[in-house]
C-alpha cells in the first residue's frame, strides 16, 4: 500500500529496508566525523591539514574526498580567502583612436 501511494517499486524499497545504510555511506559518515573532530580542535585548518588529522585518527582518505566532505558539511577554515582587488578601474590600456562620444544630450536621443 505504501509503495503504491508513494509511487515506488517494491523491490528497491525492500532492498533498502533490509539494509538501510550502505557500507559506503557508513565509511563516509566515519570520515566526516573524523574531519569534524579535527575541525573542531583546530578551526583554522583547511581541508589539506584536516585530512592529515583524520588519517592520524585512523580514517585514511584522499584529499579530494576530504575536500568534498568538507564542502558538503561546510567545514571551512576560519581564515577567509582574499577576494580580488579593490575593484577600481585603472587607466585605459590603449589610446582611443576612433574618438567616439557615446554621451546623449538628453533622454531618448542618440
Amino acid at each position: 500500500m505504501t509503495c503504491r501511494v508513494l509511487k515506488l517499486a517494491r523491490q528497491p524499497y525492500y532492498r533498502w529496508l533490509a539494509n538501510p545504510v550502505t557500507d559506503a555511506e557508513m565509511i563516509e559518515a566515519y570520515r566526516a566525523n573524523a574531519l569534524y573532530d579535527a575541525h573542531k580542535d583546530d578551526p583554522e585548518f583547511g581541508y589539506r591539514y584536516l585530512v592529515e588529522e583524520a588519517r592520524e585518527a585512523g580514517q585514511p582518505m584522499a584529499e579530494r574526498t576530504a575536500w568534498r566532505i568538507c564542502s558538503q558539511n561546510r567545514l571551512w577554515s576560519v581564515f577567509g580567502k582574499k577576494r580580488g582587488k579593490n575593484g577600481k578601474v585603472g587607466p585605459p590600456v590603449h589610446d582611443d583612436l576612433v574618438e567616439r562620444d557615446f554621451t546623449a544630450r538628453g533622454p531618448n536621443q542618440l
